[in-house]
């Protein structure tokens, strides 16, 4: 079987805001979630603090995507877990999928994760290495297991079909879309709840990331000359996905087709990134959608703001596309939103078919000057397109790269 797969919901929650529209028109209009951070976790040590810049999710920004929600527990939930439904519960609603307890066992909850409950495990380590607590909470495996927000997702819905988290750090929840949707092309399934989920923005991670060195001090500038890192982010973006036949037998809106998916493993480094493995992950992805690289395509660069990884993505994606890339628009809204890991990809796949939707390309922020090892026909500002394909690229830690197509349903 090879079923067409289309997306009949999207929900989202990130340092811009909670909703997917929300999290457009922020976009749309150049907000840059990015901004300083400060959160100190003892008071005798002020050394051991979240101090820099990042695009956090504040509690405000959770408490107003609660009202008139059927969220159980999600107080008590990791962050991770918690964004993971309130993007789900959007996506679903705005799906009108309804389940009855046939149609609930043919339904898949896949989760792109990069890291587990990082907030729940700091707790945890805290009262065990700090405090000299020999007991921890008890609920701090359930609560930072990597799979937990697939399971609290199927929880909330009823959902019976296969439950899991994929993990491949950057790359995951370009890796969990595209797993799904081969999972409905070949009829295992009816419908999906993909997409992913991050909340590393927690002591312990911080101080990790820090270590890497690939943190900027100010702003995340891609493909940018003076970029000097990638800024963390935090949030979810979750979809509906269904095979067209099932779609269209419910009257459901179809908003996009998920039409590709190419995957590579680099097997080479495990932070340095390989152009040629990126191509074949692009040429693979377009692939699979049956595209040619002389139609007009929007481009959501993976565009962290880091030295070697958008240069490595420029000459990819130039390599591939040849001079027919000047016909191409490309976004990046790491800029916008900050590097949300694992929830990255799902998050930019969500809007760029937006954009596709509203014929606008959204700007690229924070960008000084061209650097000519990363010439690439960017957005710098908001701009009319005419494009009816999206690719969204995602390159991980680890040599693990996943790209995905859609396409406008009207295409």
């Amino acid at each position: 079987m090879n079923q067409k797969v289309v997306i009949t919901g999207m929900g989202c929650i990130s340092g811009l805001d909670s909703g997917a529209e929300q999290n457009w028109q922020r976009t749309l209009a150049g907000v840059c979630a990015v901004r300083p951070i400060k959160r100190k976790v003892w008071k005798d040590e002020p050394k051991f603090a979240i101090q820099g810049m990042a695009a956090w999710i504040d509690d405000e920004t959770v408490a107003a995507a609660m009202p008139n929600r059927k969220l159980k527990f999600l107080g008590n939930l990791d962050p991770f877990s918690r964004f993971a439904l309130i993007a789900a519960d959007e996506a679903v609603a705005q799906s009108g999928l309804e389940l009855d307890e046939t149609s609930k066992e043919n339904v898949a909850v896949i989760l792109g994760c990069g890291s587990n409950g990082n907030a729940v495990l700091d707790r945890s380590y805290e009262r065990l290495y700090a405090r000299r607590t020999p007991r921890t909470n008890p609920q701090t495996i359930p609560s930072s297991m990597m799979s937990a927000p697939a399971s609290h997702i199927a929880m909330m819905l009823g959902l019976h079909g296969p439950t899991f988290v994929m993990s491949s750090a950057c790359a995951s929840s370009a890796h969990a879309l595209g797993e799904a949707m081969h999972m409905i092309r070949a009829g295992r399934v009816d419908a999906a709840i993909a997409g992913g989920t991050e909340a590393c923005i927690s002591l312990g991670s911080w101080f990790a990331w820090k270590s890497l060195g690939v943190l900027a001090p100010d702003t995340c500038r891609p493909f940018s000359v003076d970029r000097k890192g990638m800024v963390l982010g935090e949030g979810a973006a979750v979809f509906v996905l269904e095979s067209e036949e099932h779609a269209r037998s419910r009257g459901a809106t179809i908003l996009a087709e998920l039409a590709g998916y190419g995957a590579t493993s680099d097997a080479s480094q495990m932070t340095a990134p390989n152009q040629q493995m990126i191509e074949r992950a692009i040429s693979m992805a377009m692939a699979d959608a049956k595209v040619q690289t002389s139609q007009e395509i929007l481009i959501s660069a993976h565009g962290t703001g880091t030295a070697l990884n958008d240069k490595c993505e420029a000459a990819a994606i130039r390599s591939v596309f040849g001079p027919q890339i000047d016909q191409a628009s490309v976004i990046a809204t790491k800029s916008a939103h900050g590097h949300l890991i694992g929830a990255s990809g799902a998050l930019q796949f969500l809007l760029g078919i937006k954009a596709l939707s509203a014929g606008v390309a959204p700007p690229v922020l924070n960008h000084l000057g061209a650097d000519p090892e990363c010439e690439l026909p960017l957005a710098l500002e908001a701009k009319p397109i005419s494009a009816e394909l999206l690719m969204c690229n995602s390159f991980a830690f680890g040599g693990l790269n996943a790209v995905i197509v859609a396409r406008h349903p009207a295409a």
